[in-house]
């Protein structure tokens, strides 16, 4: 998406200093196409300028979900309580040619704190978005939307998330109906969650004029879930509606791959979408617990399942947990968790592992294939 090139920035910066935290001011400018209202259009462009100061200072971009319904009010200014994003002016708006602009002044504090600093990155695997009625695909004959969604949305992880990386996509079924088929999709491809979804609402009204051509708007509807590769159970759903123009002609054959389509006002639109669902998943997920796993032990030496790519720092220091299994007085197997007395240290980093050792290396021996450990701060 090229830091979404059919956007303009202009980011001016100016530091102010305390003793315990750092604020900026940065000048930033968000844009939107307009489709239903202006209104819409003014919130969108809010949350476009927000997203890019934000990404830009460092700060937690999985708070911007929180801000987006306050939005919603059509003011000059804007004032937070307990978030990075303190305040916000907006210094012009204008709507020109069908698209709205508006440049705000936005005072940041980045926070030393944030889940995306204190936890390693969590990794996903995205699958292919199935359409709920391929008929309503025929406008476009873009049966091949939903996968190339999909690769859009690993892209978004890959290049913009702070929390998560993508370890690519999968042409396998996501179905909470079959969670013993996640684990092991999971444990093939190394990913912590699995996305799945489908898109429930393609459909478009066509507005005929007489002497200009018919102005067609078409719905995007997806239906998102996340799984645990762990356990194969769902973590968190949520819906996605938006509207815009569908700027091509009824019979002609869209490639939904092309540069043509995701520069177009609905591509620009479908580009949002994947973009609220990263940041909708950084301030869902994000803060969850990452748990490396030991997956190897050579004397006082373990080998973990997390790498460079994690985030993962040669001197990190971990604490390591127990793992282990019982059944209860109603015969159903549960799994356990207890904490040790062990601390392990990173040694070495490769891309997907590290090797750690150990730091109380008489206690190396209670050390077992599939114990956890969390990131000590």
């Amino acid at each position: 998406m090229k830091k979404f090139f059919f956007l303009a920035i202009s980011v001016f910066y100016s530091a102010l200093f305390s003793s315990s935290v750092s604020a900026a001011w940065y000048q930033v400018t968000g844009t939107a196409t307009v489709v239903s209202s202006e209104e819409v259009a003014r919130v969108h462009a809010l949350e476009d300028a927000i997203y890019k100061a934000v990404s830009f200072a460092g700060a937690d971009i999985g708070g911007i979900s929180n801000l987006r319904p306050l939005l919603e009010e059509n003011r000059k200014e804007y004032q937070f309580a307990n978030h990075e994003v303190r305040y916000i002016m907006v210094e012009q708006q204008r709507s020109r040619r069908g698209v709205m602009s508006v440049r705000i002044r936005i005072d940041i504090y980045p926070s030393a704190t944030g889940c995306h600093v204190s936890q390693y990155k969590k990794t996903f695997l995205v699958g292919n978005i199935d359409i709920a009625s391929p008929q309503q695909a025929v406008m476009g004959q873009v049966y091949r939307l939903g996968d190339d969604f999909a690769h859009v949305i690993n892209r978004q992880l890959k290049q913009e998330s702070a929390s998560f990386v993508s370890v690519g996509t999968t042409d396998y079924e996501i179905s909470k109906r079959y969670p013993e088929r996640l684990k092991m999709i999971a444990q093939d491809t190394g990913a912590q969650y699995i996305i799945g979804g489908v898109i429930t609402d393609l459909t478009a009204t066509v507005d005929q004029k007489i002497l200009r051509d018919d102005e067609i708007n078409r719905q995007f509807a997806l239906e998102m879930q996340v799984f645990d590769g762990k356990t194969g159970h769902e973590v968190y759903t949520r819906n996605y509606r938006e509207v815009a123009r569908w700027p091509f002609p009824k019979t002609s054959k869209i490639d939904t791959k092309s540069a043509r389509f995701w520069a177009s006002t609905y591509g620009e639109m479908m580009l949002r979408v994947s973009r609220n669902i990263m940041l909708d998943l950084e301030s869902e997920v994000s803060c969850k617990v990452t748990l490396p796993e030991v997956v190897a032990k050579f004397g006082n030496t373990i080998v973990m399942d997390l790498g460079r790519m994690h985030g993962v720092e040669e001197g990190d220091k971990l604490q390591l947990w127990h793992t282990g299994s019982f059944i209860d007085q109603n015969g159903l197997p549960r799994n356990k968790v207890t904490q040790s007395d062990i601390t392990v240290t990173v040694s070495r980093v490769y891309e997907h592992e590290a090797e750690l050792t150990v730091d109380q290396s008489d206690l190396s021996g209670s050390i077992q294939i599939g114990d956890v450990m969390h990131k000590l701060l």
